[in-house]
């Protein structure tokens, strides 16, 4: 890659955003990572990233909210998002689609290796 893209981990699983942010280091990128939603949104605003990995249940601002904050606001309503969530109702990833999300991912389903994979195809970096 010429330049690197930055991914915005917004996580509150310690472990888990540990993990997918050094495999994607790793691959190159630059990576930032919050631990829950109001982190998320001042790093976003902050330093408009290329793609946001959201969690949705986390403590101070939830997933959906900082989704809907995120379209909702002028220069941040194009930045891509792919949802982690151990939620898979059809109820959440309606919402989620409706609101943006380009992808839904079942924490449970999907490998380290898959959301990495994921990420690059969505940045054209693969």
């Amino acid at each position: 890659m010429d330049t690197k893209k930055r991914i915005l981990i917004i996580e509150d699983e310690a472990p888990l955003s540990k993990i997918l942010a050094e495999a994607l280091t790793d691959r190159g990128f630059e990576v930032d990572v919050a631990v829950h939603g109001e982190e998320g949104w001042h790093k976003t605003k902050e330093n408009i990233p290329d793609l946001v990995l959201l969690d949705i249940i986390m403590p101070r601002l939830d997933g959906f909210v900082y989704l809907k904050r995120l379209r909702a606001t002028k220069k941040l309503s194009e930045v891509p998002v792919i949802i982690l969530s151990y939620l898979g109702q059809e109820t959440d990833i309606a919402e989620a689609r409706e609101l943006g999300a380009l992808y839904y991912l079942v924490k449970s389903n999907h490998t380290i290796e898959a959301i990495v994979q994921r990420v690059e195809h969505v940045l054209h970096v693969a």
